[in-house]
């Protein structure tokens, strides 16, 4: 029907194609994964990220405006847009480090589609990179500019997206370099991340340390 309506002009190329793919490829690729995988894939750690899911994941009550509008809208409809979930709910998990058998519960729970089949492999492989690579070729971390090109989220924020340091400063711009520091041994020899170990390690000390720091600060507040 999807072709069809292509086909009469009802539909642009560019909607039938995505879903047709959606249907035919990513799909059966993440049935296929679930299928192979369990059922150890359920709890696999690749990152060994133990830290406890926040209160606010479930109240929104946070000074993180993206991370707000998202949980608040997903309280209010039981569902969330590709981008919410992977790169604004799931990448702050990533960076922050969170437990995935806690993040993956919430998944479930949170919205109408999350079927344990679907859910899984997008959350463990693809959101928290839990799987080592199985699902997905790297990890889909970011900084605080990526939101900002995505989104209108960052103008109505606490933290500023310009400022990469401090009280002030986005949490995602230091703590997506602490992420990658972090997880070094493990990630490293991943091509598609290299490159960015490369503009870290140019980074003189002091701009390392106040990532450092302010990771710290940020999630020790978190507990």
């Amino acid at each position: 029907m999807a072709e069809q309506a292509y086909r009469t002009g009802k539909a642009p190329l560019n909607a039938v194609e995505g879903f047709i793919r959606q249907i035919l490829g990513w799909r059966e690729y993440v049935r296929g994964i679930y299928w192979t995988e369990m059922p150890s894939y359920e709890s696999i750690n690749f990152l060994n990220a133990r830290r406890n899911l926040p209160d606010f994941y479930w109240t929104g009550n946070t000074e993180l405006n993206c991370l707000a509008q998202c949980i608040s809208e997903t309280k209010k409809n039981a569902y969330a847009h590709h981008i919410q979930r992977l790169m604004i709910l799931g990448n702050f998990a990533l960076i922050a480090g969170l437990d995935p058998v806690q993040v993956n519960e919430w998944f479930l729970i949170v919205y109408a589609d999350a079927y344990e089949w679907v859910e899984l492999p997008n959350v463990s492989g693809m959101s928290l990179f839990a799987d080592g690579g199985s699902l997905a070729s790297k990890p889909y971390a970011a900084g605080g500019n990526y939101i900002k090109k995505m989104s209108n989220y960052c103008k109505n924020c606490s933290y500023s997206v310009a400022e990469k340091s401090g009280e002030s400063a986005c949490p995602f711009n230091y703590l997506y370099w602490d992420f990658l520091e972090r997880n070094r041994e493990k990630l490293k020899s991943n091509h598609r991340v290299s490159m960015m170990y490369k503009t870290y390690d140019r980074m003189p000390s002091q701009k390392k340390a106040a990532i450092a720091d302010d990771s710290a600060r940020f999630l020790d507040a978190l507990t």
